[in-house]
Parts: structure tokens; sequence; C-alpha cells
């Protein structure tokens, strides 16, 4: 009989893929037995939990790491959110930029305004950042510097704000972020390597042993058009401290040109794609975003917004451009992740993707669809059918659910961030969380997707909850299964790399909504406890 480096003994271990166990046996970075065999050490866990490490399948990493540096918007009134603004502008030099994220106007009741910003910081450049990511709000000393301060102007896939009068309110949409993002970005490689940092040290605090960083390099949501050298440089420094795979947006992927035979024109310099790098850092699917937010209303729906029945939101790009852009992808050999919250944005990737195969037959492309917002029976079945992963955030409903009510109306509730009929019809489903969009912490997500209620106590589309043990394997193996890596990790199995998490309590035995309150006691990576 061999002999391990370690074992893990008297615990309740939930490996996932198989029956329960009482004893994990570790050598180099692998597990090599479920079961108590001789060990060089041996750690006793007083019948601790043991569950597969918690994997994040989309999330925002540098994002989040520099939200714990700005002012934080996560706030009840208009008066608490400008009180933040004014208290941050009393420490910085005039002159100054402010930025602030993670505010919600149905919460607040309306978008900030300009001249409310303006009232408490003068002499500073405001930026406030929606919870979304999708839109954003600033002072007219922003908007000064964009020609913006008397008058809008068209934005492709997005929007500059007016009143009624035509005077930009300084709310930016979708695309027009830009043109206030260009005077901020890029972000210095140091700057986000130091955010990484952050946002890693925290996930270890929660279980989390592997994530998707949802998009880098270009669009709204890249921080530097040079953004993977800052992951290289965390984990080079020993500051990456998760496993990470990075979605590389659209706009960062250009024509190539090589043998006509090699039927790759569509990528990165050298024909990089999905799949390069190691079991630590790797690239990806392509991120393309096809529409935007649903509680901003600018996700594409097929029928009106039920509180602006005006309103349907609208595409991010003519739908022939993105089209084209997921048929060179897939052409190109990557694996794509379309950003699909409404449903007429669901059914412009499905069309895709179906048109994808019938060009070019690929086995096995796994292409997803994020978030998969707002689906119709329809789009489930047919989503089963090609093959995809759809990536839902059962968190929004805790957190925002209740404006999603709104915006979608009581007919549609059904609707929206689907899991058990998509489990019924067959699909794998990840585990994720969106962060910072909503809390990212894994326990409460696998929570949600147990309870789903609303912020307010309502029940929200109840037929769409799930067990504990199917939450469980969504936010492990389900999101080893959307990066392609569940040969490798996502369940506690003997030859796989060794990710585990040691939780003070059974979540398959404690009252479902106190699944967020157990204790993560330890977080293994590749067999090294990396917190405790």
């Amino acid at each position: 009989m061999s002999t391990a480096d370690l074992l893990l003994t008297n615990a309740r271990v939930i490996t996932v893929d198989g029956a329960d166990a009482h004893a994990v046996a570790i050598s180099g970075d692998r597990i090599i037995a479920l079961d108590a065999i001789p060990a060089r050490q041996v750690i006793d866990l007083d019948g601790a939990t043991v569950v597969p490490g918690f994997h994040d399948a989309h999330h925002h990493m540098a994002w989040y790491g520099l939200t714990l540096d700005e002012i934080d918007l996560r706030v009840s009134s208009q008066q608490a959110l400008l009180a933040a603004v004014a208290a941050r502008a009393a420490q910085a030099p005039v002159g100054s930029w402010l930025i602030g994220s993670g505010y919600d106007e149905n919460i607040l009741g309306r978008h900030p305004h300009r001249d409310d910003l303006d009232a408490v910081a003068a002499g500073h450049h405001v930026l406030l950042k929606h919870v979304s990511g999708h839109m954003c709000v600033v002072n007219s000393r922003v908007l000064h510097h964009l020609g913006l301060h008397q008058r809008a102007r068209d934005v492709p896939g997005g929007s500059v704000v007016t009143d009624r009068d035509g005077r930009p309110t300084g709310l930016l949409q979708e695309q027009a972020q830009h043109l206030a993002h260009d005077l901020v970005l890029p972000y210095p490689v140091e700057a986000l390597t130091a955010a990484i940092d952050r946002a890693g040290r925290q996930y270890l605090r929660e279980g989390i042993t592997s994530v998707v960083e949802a998009g880098i390099g270009g669009g709204w949501i890249g921080k530097s058009p040079i953004e993977a050298a800052a992951y290289q440089n965390a984990r080079e420094q020993d500051r990456l401290h998760v496993r990470t795979e990075l979605m590389v947006t659209a706009d960062a992927l250009h024509p190539l040109s090589g043998h006509p035979q090699d039927d790759i024109s569509f990528g990165l310099d050298l024909g990089i794609r999905t799949g390069f790098g190691d079991d630590f850092l790797r690239l990806g699917p392509m991120k393309i975003f096809l529409d935007g937010s649903l509680i901003g209303r600018t996700a594409a729906l097929t029928r009106p917004y039920a509180d602006r029945p005006d309103q349907t939101g609208y595409l991010q790009q003519d739908p022939a451009r993105l089209r084209a852009t997921i048929l060179a992808a897939h052409a190109s050999g990557w694996q794509i992740a379309a950003h699909a919250i409404g449903d007429a944005a669901i059914d412009l990737a499905l069309d895709a993707y179906a048109e994808a195969q019938r060009r070019h037959p690929r086995p096995d492309a796994r292409h997803r669809i994020e978030h998969f917002g707002v689906a119709r029976p329809d789009q489930v079945h047919r989503a089963a059918a090609l093959g995809v992963v759809p990536v839902p955030q059962a968190r929004f409903v805790a957190e925002i659910g209740d404006g999603m009510r709104t915006a979608l109306g009581a007919d549609r509730v059904s609707w929206a961030y689907r899991l058990r009929s998509l489990l019924d019809a067959g699909m794998v489903l990840p585990g994720s969380s969106d962060r910072p969009v909503v809390a990212g912490a894994p326990l409460l997500g696998i929570q949600s997707m147990v309870t789903r209620h609303t912020a307010s106590g309502a029940p929200f589309a109840p037929e769409e909850e799930i067990t504990v043990r199917q939450a469980l394997r969504a936010y492990t193996l389900g999101s080893a299964y959307a990066s392609r890596q569940e040969h490798r990790t996502g369940s506690l199995t003997v030859g796989k790399l060794a990710d585990l998490t040691v939780l003070g309590d059974d979540l398959t035995a404690v009252a479902a909504d106190r699944i967020a309150d157990i204790p993560v006691l330890r977080t293994m990576i590749g067999g090294t406890f990396r917190w405790t």
C-alpha cells in the first residue's frame, strides 16, 4: 500500500461524483485515496465537512479588487449615497477623481443626477458605477471634458441619457460608458495586480479554489489592453491565490493570417486561443456582449418591459456583426461565452451557435451563454439540444430580484434565472456570482439556489429551486465542466487535483436559510492549505 503525504481524517467527505467518505489521502497535488491509508502527516478534522473547492464560473476579479478601494455605494437612499461621495471628496485633492461602485436605482428610487453630484463634490471628477456594471453616472466636470455639458450625441449600442429639455443627466448606458472610462483607463498593471491580490485573499476565506474572470482586455469590462500581464505578474509574485481562467473580450481579437488549410483566421497573435496556459492560469472563452442589464432595462427582450411599455432594451452592436464575430471565433477554435440576458439576445446567441456548427462542425464545442437571464421554455430546450452551457446567477434573485420582478412583470418571472428547468432539460448547471454585481461567497450562492427569495422576502419562481446537493454540484463539478476542466477538478476523485474546502458544518444537514452562515475552516489548492 502506498504512503500518502497527507491524510485528512475524521471528516464528512462529500465527493460530489460518488459515495461520501470519511477521509482524503493526498500525495503531491493529487488525491490518491478516499480512505485512511498510511501517511507522513495526519490531520484530524474533528468531524468537519470536506467538499470540493468552490469554483465561481463567472465573476470579475480585477473589478472586484478595485471596488475594495472605491466608494461603497451599496446604500439605501440618495442621501446616503451623496453623503458617501461628499465624505470622499473632503479627503481628496481638488481636481482628483472620485470613483464609486455598486449603486442600484431600484433601491434608491432613481439614478443619481449630475447636479446632485456637483453640489457635494465641486471641483472633483465624479464617476459612479451601477451595480450591474452596464451604466454609470458622471458629474458636470466630466461632462465638460466629454463635450456633453449641454447636449447629448448618439453612441451606437449605448445611450447618453437626457432630461425632457435634452440636457444630459450624467447617466451613460452601455457603450456610452466608454466616453467616461476612456478618461481613467487603462489602469496600470501594478494597480490591477494589487486588485487581483486583494480579491484572491478574500476568495480563499470563502473556500474558493477556482474562478473564471469574465472579460479582460477590452469592451466596457476591460481595465487595460494588456490586462493579462497583471494576472501573469500576480502569479509570478505569488499574488494570484486561486486557479484562474481568463475570458478575452471580443474587442481584443482580430483577423489573423496563416496557411489557408489551418482555418485559424481570427483570434490573438500567434494563434493563441482557449486552453492556452496550465492548471493555474489559462485562457478561457472569447467573451462577447450581446445585450445589457435587466434591472437597467437595457437587456434585449422580445416584448417590452412591464414598467416601461415603450422599451425593449437593445443589442450592443448590429446583429449581423455580432453573428459574424461568433462565427469567426468558432471557426478558429475558440470556446465562446455570449453575454445574453434578454430573450431576444438569447435568440441571437442560439442562432449564431447553430449556424457556426452547421458551417464548421466541432464536437463538444461547449459554447456558453452567460446569465441566460430571461429564457423562454423553447429556448431552454433548444439550448440543451445544441449542447450549450447556461451560466445563470441565483444570487441575483436574492439581491436584485425585486427589481427584476418589476422589470419583467409576473408573467415572465418564471423565465428568469432558471435552475431546475435547466437540469430537467439535461443541461449541466454551473455555479457563479457575477461578483461584484452581487455578493460572491459560494455558500451565499448555494443558499440562494435552494431558497430563491428576494431581498423583500418574496418567493421568486420557487419551482426553479434545486436541492443542496445539486447546488453544491453546480458550484464544483458543474463549473469545472463549463471550463472544460471536469477531468482535473470539481470533485473529490482519485487522480484529480487536491482542491478542497473544509466547512464547519454539513451544508446538507443545516436549515436551507442557514447555509451561508457555515464557517469556512480551511481552503486547499493542489494539496496545500492556502487558508486556515
